[in-house]
């Protein structure tokens, strides 16, 4: 039979990405958006409704699921957006709005299934994060919170699903070429002192872009991870992502020192 697979986020970027890639290898795929009804003639899956700034919307989500689907086996979460911007000149509303979703949205979305995961006794919670939920840098302040705070959370999660026999894993890509910077959401609000740093930012991430990956790389390591019968838990995709986390955790000056010495050179 099928494997049911969730795919929240899945009208562009990763989540389209790796809902088309499940498809095609034979899982049957229900994405979630927004507004659906703009992509559901385009896509070859399954869309429905979801917001994760809604109560109502992640409440339903169930019941609406069901409809479709006798069983779900795995949900991925992937919806979510940036907010990119000096952390001082960000408003506080806008980053905890940045929590509200990346952080409070996806773990509303994850509880509102848990229950029928532990009543059949399997599942799958794969939930795509970011190399800045272990590694930060400047001009994501609130974005690295948000994906810092899910590594922390699902890895306590990960332990207390073990006796249910349902995985908890994390996808952490690096810089690959979607839609995010595009679609992200920053303040008109500029302080004089920022100017010069902000200047370097901006080439920075214009060479970060021109420089990133194809994404296609990160579904393929999703798919990896949906094959596997007990995946890890940590599942880092991108070039220099090893390097990143080494320096993290044992070099953390180095690492410091090299990111400074990028943006002064943009």
């Amino acid at each position: 039979m099928k494997k049911n697979i969730l795919v929240t986020g899945a009208s562009s970027g990763f989540g389209l990405l790796v809902a088309n890639e499940l498809h095609s290898k034979g899982y049957n795929v229900i994405g979630t958006s927004r507004n659906p009804e703009k992509y559901a003639s385009m896509l070859p899956f399954k869309m429905i409704a979801l917001d994760l700034d809604s109560e109502q919307s992640i409440n339903t989500l169930p019941e609406r699921i069901f409809k479709e689907i006798p069983q779900l086996d795995i949900l991925i979460n992937n919806a979510g957006f940036l907010v990119s911007g000096i952390a001082e000149e960000t408003p506080i509303e806008l980053g905890r709005q940045q929590l509200e979703t990346n952080f409070w949205g996806t773990i509303k979305v994850t509880n509102a299934v848990l229950p029928y995961f532990r009543k059949q006794k399997f599942g799958k919670i794969i939930t795509v994060g970011s190399i800045v939920g272990l590694v930060s840098f400047p001009n994501a302040a609130y974005y690295a919170a948000s994906k810092h705070a899910l590594e922390g959370y699902f890895k306590s999660l990960r332990y207390e699903l073990d006796e249910f026999n349902i995985s908890v894993s994390m996808i952490e890509p690096s810089a690959f070429k979607t839609n995010i910077v595009d679609n992200s959401s920053s303040t008109l609000k500029k302080i004089e002192d920022y100017n010069t740093l902000r200047k370097k930012i901006e080439k920075f991430t214009v060479n970060l872009v021109e420089q990133a990956e194809d994404p296609a790389i990160v579904a393929e390591k999703v798919l990896k991870v949906v094959q596997v019968d007990k995946p890890k838990f940590r599942n880092i995709v991108g070039k220099g992502t090893t390097a990143l986390i080494n320096l993290q955790h044992f070099a953390y000056g180095i690492l410091e020192k090299g990111v400074l010495k990028k943006l002064n050179k943009a």
